[in-house]
């Protein structure tokens, strides 16, 4: 039973932290590279 709750508070984690990079990726943001665009070498 503590295996399946932990399982389910790592899964909740790991689902906001990519509903989080999604909403920032729709706003025109790059977290992993910083967002500043006007300084970047053509990453994306």
């Amino acid at each position: 039973m503590g295996t399946a709750i932990v399982i389910l508070i790592l899964a909740a984690i790991v689902g906001a932290i990519i509903r989080s990079l999604v909403k920032a990726h729709k706003r025109g943001e790059h977290p992993a590279c910083g967002g500043d665009c006007s300084h970047c070498g053509g990453c994306h």
